[in-house]
Protein backbone atom coordinates (compact mmCIF):
# COMPACT_ATOMS: atom_id res chain seq x y z
CA UNK A 1 0.00 0.00 0.00
CA UNK A 2 1.33 3.53 -0.92
CA UNK A 3 0.43 6.15 1.35
CA UNK A 4 0.62 9.84 -0.11
CA UNK A 5 3.55 9.17 -2.49
CA UNK A 6 5.80 7.73 -0.20
CA UNK A 7 7.61 4.05 -0.31
CA UNK A 8 4.49 1.00 -0.30
CA UNK A 9 4.29 -0.52 2.97
CA UNK A 10 4.52 -3.99 2.81
CA UNK A 11 1.26 -6.06 4.12
CA UNK A 12 2.07 -8.13 7.13
CA UNK A 13 -0.69 -11.39 7.05
CA UNK A 14 0.31 -12.58 10.18
CA UNK A 15 -1.01 -8.91 11.78
CA UNK A 16 -4.45 -9.75 10.32
CA UNK A 17 -4.12 -13.42 11.27
CA UNK A 18 -3.58 -12.01 15.01
CA UNK A 19 -5.91 -9.32 15.36
CA UNK A 20 -8.63 -11.43 13.60
CA UNK A 21 -8.02 -13.99 16.05
CA UNK A 22 -8.23 -11.94 19.06
CA UNK A 23 -11.22 -10.23 17.90
CA UNK A 24 -12.68 -13.45 17.60
CA UNK A 25 -11.88 -15.18 21.06
CA UNK A 26 -12.97 -11.78 22.82
CA UNK A 27 -16.51 -12.28 21.36
CA UNK A 28 -16.62 -15.64 22.81
CA UNK A 29 -16.50 -13.82 26.63
CA UNK A 30 -20.09 -13.20 27.25
CA UNK A 31 -20.85 -17.13 26.91
CA UNK A 32 -18.00 -17.47 29.38
CA UNK A 33 -18.53 -14.54 32.14
CA UNK A 34 -17.23 -15.09 36.03
CA UNK A 35 -17.02 -12.89 38.69
CA UNK A 36 -12.91 -13.96 38.59
CA UNK A 37 -13.13 -13.47 34.82
CA UNK A 38 -14.17 -9.91 35.06
CA UNK A 39 -11.94 -9.39 37.91
CA UNK A 40 -8.99 -10.67 35.67
CA UNK A 41 -9.79 -8.10 32.90
CA UNK A 42 -9.95 -4.90 35.15
CA UNK A 43 -6.93 -5.98 36.81
CA UNK A 44 -4.99 -6.47 33.95
CA UNK A 45 -6.63 -3.69 31.76
CA UNK A 46 -4.70 -1.64 34.64
CA UNK A 47 -1.51 -3.52 34.96
CA UNK A 48 -1.01 -3.68 30.78
CA UNK A 49 -2.43 -0.47 29.53
CA UNK A 50 -1.87 2.21 32.38
CA UNK A 51 1.34 0.79 33.88
CA UNK A 52 2.34 -1.57 31.13
CA UNK A 53 1.88 0.89 27.58
CA UNK A 54 1.23 4.38 29.04
CA UNK A 55 3.41 4.23 32.28
CA UNK A 56 6.11 2.13 30.71
CA UNK A 57 6.35 1.88 26.80
CA UNK A 58 5.06 5.80 26.34
CA UNK A 59 6.17 7.98 29.09
CA UNK A 60 9.26 6.14 30.23
CA UNK A 61 10.60 4.36 27.48
CA UNK A 62 10.16 6.48 24.31
CA UNK A 63 10.15 10.10 26.00
CA UNK A 64 12.45 9.65 29.42
CA UNK A 65 10.07 11.58 31.26
CA UNK A 66 11.33 9.63 34.49
CA UNK A 67 13.48 7.50 35.91
CA UNK A 68 13.30 4.32 37.93
CA UNK A 69 15.43 1.90 38.92
CA UNK A 70 16.30 -0.73 35.36
CA UNK A 71 14.75 -3.92 37.73
CA UNK A 72 11.20 -1.80 37.94
CA UNK A 73 11.94 -0.25 34.06
CA UNK A 74 12.13 -4.69 32.89
CA UNK A 75 8.95 -4.84 34.89
CA UNK A 76 6.72 -1.98 33.37
CA UNK A 77 8.31 -3.61 29.93
CA UNK A 78 7.13 -6.81 30.52
CA UNK A 79 3.58 -5.30 32.04
CA UNK A 80 3.81 -3.71 28.29
CA UNK A 81 4.48 -6.64 25.75
CA UNK A 82 1.81 -8.44 27.53
CA UNK A 83 -0.57 -5.60 26.00
CA UNK A 84 0.39 -7.28 22.72
CA UNK A 85 1.12 -4.22 20.84
CA UNK A 86 4.57 -5.60 19.84
CA UNK A 87 8.01 -5.41 21.59
CA UNK A 88 9.28 -2.43 22.90
CA UNK A 89 12.06 -1.51 20.97
CA UNK A 90 9.21 -1.85 18.11
CA UNK A 91 6.85 0.20 19.74
CA UNK A 92 9.25 3.04 20.69
CA UNK A 93 10.59 3.26 17.58
CA UNK A 94 7.16 3.79 16.00
CA UNK A 95 6.25 6.09 18.14
CA UNK A 96 9.19 8.23 17.96
CA UNK A 97 8.62 8.23 14.32
CA UNK A 98 5.53 9.54 14.93
CA UNK A 99 6.55 12.33 16.74
CA UNK A 100 8.85 13.23 14.21
CA UNK A 101 6.77 13.08 10.95
CA UNK A 102 3.29 13.77 12.57
CA UNK A 103 0.56 14.26 10.19
CA UNK A 104 2.62 13.84 7.02
CA UNK A 105 2.70 11.17 4.68
CA UNK A 106 5.48 9.74 6.40
CA UNK A 107 3.64 9.17 10.25
CA UNK A 108 3.11 5.79 10.65
CA UNK A 109 -0.60 6.03 11.74
CA UNK A 110 -2.41 9.64 10.72
CA UNK A 111 -5.92 10.29 10.37
CA UNK A 112 -4.93 12.28 7.49
CA UNK A 113 -5.35 8.85 5.96
CA UNK A 114 -8.83 8.07 7.21
CA UNK A 115 -9.60 7.33 10.97
CA UNK A 116 -10.00 3.69 10.00
CA UNK A 117 -6.52 4.12 8.79
CA UNK A 118 -5.09 5.58 11.93
CA UNK A 119 -7.14 3.55 14.37
CA UNK A 120 -6.34 0.30 13.16
CA UNK A 121 -5.27 -0.41 9.33
CA UNK A 122 -1.59 0.97 9.85
CA UNK A 123 -0.78 -1.86 12.11
CA UNK A 124 -1.39 -4.50 8.51
CA UNK A 125 1.53 -2.74 7.03
CA UNK A 126 5.29 -2.55 7.52
CA UNK A 127 6.69 1.11 7.69
CA UNK A 128 9.30 1.55 4.85
CA UNK A 129 11.30 3.57 7.85
CA UNK A 130 11.06 0.53 10.35
CA UNK A 131 11.91 -2.43 8.82
CA UNK A 132 15.69 -3.10 9.27
CA UNK A 133 17.66 -4.21 12.51
CA UNK A 134 19.41 -0.65 11.48
CA UNK A 135 15.82 1.35 11.08
CA UNK A 136 15.24 0.78 14.46
CA UNK A 137 18.92 1.44 15.65
CA UNK A 138 18.41 4.37 14.11
CA UNK A 139 15.08 5.41 16.14
CA UNK A 140 15.25 3.45 19.36
CA UNK A 141 19.68 3.14 20.13
CA UNK A 142 19.02 3.28 23.58
CA UNK A 143 16.59 0.00 23.54
CA UNK A 144 18.61 -1.85 21.27
CA UNK A 145 21.84 -1.80 23.33
CA UNK A 146 19.95 -3.33 26.05
CA UNK A 147 19.81 -7.20 25.97
CA UNK A 148 17.16 -7.90 27.83
CA UNK A 149 14.72 -5.08 25.84
CA UNK A 150 16.36 -7.31 22.69
CA UNK A 151 15.23 -10.52 24.68
CA UNK A 152 11.79 -9.02 25.34
CA UNK A 153 10.87 -7.34 21.78
CA UNK A 154 12.14 -10.63 19.88
CA UNK A 155 10.26 -12.78 22.36
CA UNK A 156 6.62 -10.71 23.57
CA UNK A 157 4.50 -13.06 21.67
CA UNK A 158 5.69 -16.43 23.51
CA UNK A 159 5.34 -14.04 26.64
CA UNK A 160 1.62 -13.86 25.89
CA UNK A 161 1.39 -17.47 25.11
CA UNK A 162 2.98 -18.15 28.18
CA UNK A 163 0.70 -15.75 30.29
CA UNK A 164 -2.57 -17.15 28.80
CA UNK A 165 -1.38 -21.07 29.48
CA UNK A 166 -0.44 -20.18 33.17
CA UNK A 167 -3.85 -18.21 33.70
CA UNK A 168 -5.74 -20.89 32.02
CA UNK A 169 -4.15 -23.65 34.44
CA UNK A 170 -4.67 -22.04 36.89
CA UNK A 171 -8.24 -21.34 36.55
CA UNK A 172 -8.55 -24.93 35.77
CA UNK A 173 -7.28 -26.50 38.94
CA UNK A 174 -9.14 -24.16 41.16
CA UNK A 175 -12.64 -24.87 39.21
CA UNK A 176 -12.32 -26.80 35.88
CA UNK A 177 -12.83 -26.06 31.87
CA UNK A 178 -15.36 -23.29 32.83
CA UNK A 179 -12.79 -20.85 35.03
CA UNK A 180 -10.07 -21.81 33.05
CA UNK A 181 -11.88 -20.80 29.58
CA UNK A 182 -13.59 -17.77 31.11
CA UNK A 183 -10.41 -16.54 32.38
CA UNK A 184 -8.39 -17.07 29.22
CA UNK A 185 -11.25 -15.32 27.13
CA UNK A 186 -11.44 -12.14 29.76
CA UNK A 187 -8.19 -11.90 30.70
CA UNK A 188 -6.46 -12.05 27.36
CA UNK A 189 -8.90 -12.01 24.70
CA UNK A 190 -11.05 -9.06 25.76
CA UNK A 191 -8.51 -7.38 27.45
CA UNK A 192 -5.91 -7.11 25.18
CA UNK A 193 -8.62 -6.35 22.19
CA UNK A 194 -9.86 -3.46 25.05
CA UNK A 195 -6.60 -2.18 25.37
CA UNK A 196 -5.54 -2.49 21.92
CA UNK A 197 -8.53 0.04 20.84
CA UNK A 198 -8.23 2.43 23.73
CA UNK A 199 -4.40 2.56 22.62
CA UNK A 200 -5.56 3.30 18.66
CA UNK A 201 -7.64 6.09 19.90
CA UNK A 202 -5.15 8.33 20.69
CA UNK A 203 -3.65 7.34 16.76
CA UNK A 204 -7.12 8.54 15.74
CA UNK A 205 -10.07 10.37 17.33
CA UNK A 206 -7.25 12.47 19.46
CA UNK A 207 -5.79 13.59 15.87
CA UNK A 208 -9.25 14.78 14.87
CA UNK A 209 -11.94 15.35 17.85
CA UNK A 210 -10.78 17.94 20.92
CA UNK A 211 -9.36 21.00 21.17
CA UNK A 212 -5.53 22.59 20.98
CA UNK A 213 -4.15 24.47 23.93
CA UNK A 214 -0.90 24.77 22.14
CA UNK A 215 0.08 25.24 18.31
CA UNK A 216 2.04 22.31 17.34
CA UNK A 217 2.10 22.89 13.72
CA UNK A 218 0.04 19.09 13.69
CA UNK A 219 -3.24 17.67 14.42
CA UNK A 220 -3.05 16.85 18.00
CA UNK A 221 -6.09 17.51 20.07
CA UNK A 222 -7.11 17.20 23.73
CA UNK A 223 -9.60 15.16 24.03
CA UNK A 224 -11.47 14.37 27.31
CA UNK A 225 -13.10 11.00 27.04
CA UNK A 226 -9.64 9.91 25.33
CA UNK A 227 -8.15 10.55 28.18
CA UNK A 228 -10.51 9.41 30.63
CA UNK A 229 -10.46 5.63 28.83
CA UNK A 230 -6.38 6.02 28.23
CA UNK A 231 -5.03 6.81 32.09
CA UNK A 232 -4.08 10.56 30.83
CA UNK A 233 -3.20 9.81 27.17
CA UNK A 234 -6.14 11.64 25.55
CA UNK A 235 -4.28 15.25 26.01
CA UNK A 236 -2.72 14.56 23.16
CA UNK A 237 -2.04 18.04 22.50
CA UNK A 238 -0.07 19.13 25.26
CA UNK A 239 1.81 15.62 24.90
CA UNK A 240 2.63 16.94 21.19
CA UNK A 241 3.46 20.36 22.28
CA UNK A 242 6.20 19.08 24.96
CA UNK A 243 6.51 14.98 24.93
CA UNK A 244 9.21 14.47 27.28
CA UNK A 245 6.53 16.08 30.28
CA UNK A 246 5.97 13.46 32.76
CA UNK A 247 2.51 15.42 32.98
CA UNK A 248 -0.22 15.34 29.91
CA UNK A 249 -3.07 17.08 32.35
CA UNK A 250 -2.02 20.36 32.55
CA UNK A 251 -5.60 22.52 33.22
CA UNK A 252 -6.86 21.92 36.47
CA UNK A 253 -9.84 19.83 34.85
CA UNK A 254 -7.58 17.75 32.77
CA UNK A 255 -7.19 14.55 34.59
CA UNK A 256 -4.17 12.38 34.10
CA UNK A 257 -4.36 9.10 35.75
CA UNK A 258 -1.08 8.43 34.74
CA UNK A 259 0.68 11.02 36.40
CA UNK A 260 -0.42 10.28 39.91
CA UNK A 261 1.27 6.54 40.08
CA UNK A 262 4.34 8.39 38.45
CA UNK A 263 3.86 11.09 41.38
CA UNK A 264 3.24 8.31 44.17
CA UNK A 265 6.71 6.89 42.54
CA UNK A 266 8.45 9.41 42.83
CA UNK A 267 7.08 10.41 46.65
CA UNK A 268 8.15 6.54 47.29
CA UNK A 269 11.73 6.83 45.92
CA UNK A 270 11.08 4.85 42.83
CA UNK A 271 10.57 7.72 40.51
CA UNK A 272 13.60 10.57 39.79
CA UNK A 273 14.30 13.35 37.55
CA UNK A 274 10.67 13.40 36.33
CA UNK A 275 10.39 16.57 33.86
CA UNK A 276 7.31 18.34 34.71
CA UNK A 277 5.44 21.42 32.10
CA UNK A 278 7.99 23.47 30.80
CA UNK A 279 7.51 27.26 30.00
CA UNK A 280 4.76 28.32 27.65
CA UNK A 281 7.36 29.09 24.69
CA UNK A 282 8.56 25.95 24.64
CA UNK A 283 5.56 24.20 24.58
CA UNK A 284 4.18 26.03 21.96
CA UNK A 285 7.08 25.11 19.73
CA UNK A 286 6.79 21.96 17.00
CA UNK A 287 9.05 19.19 18.32
CA UNK A 288 10.90 16.57 16.34
CA UNK A 289 11.56 14.29 18.21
Amino acid sequence: MCVGGMQPRQFVVGSLIGILLLHFIALTAPFTFSWPGLTMFLVMVYITGCLGITLGFHRLLSHGSFKVPKVFTYLLTLFGCLAMQGGPIRWVATHRLHHKTADTPEDPHSPTQGFWWAHLVWNLYRHPKLVTEEDFKHFAPDLCRDPVFRFLDRYFVFLNIMFALLIFGIGYLIQGWKLALSLVAWGCALRTVYVWHITWLVNSATHLWGYHSYDTNDNSQNNWWVALLTFGEGWHNNHHANPQSARMGLAWQEIDMTYWVIRFLRKIGLAKRVIERRSATILAQKTTD
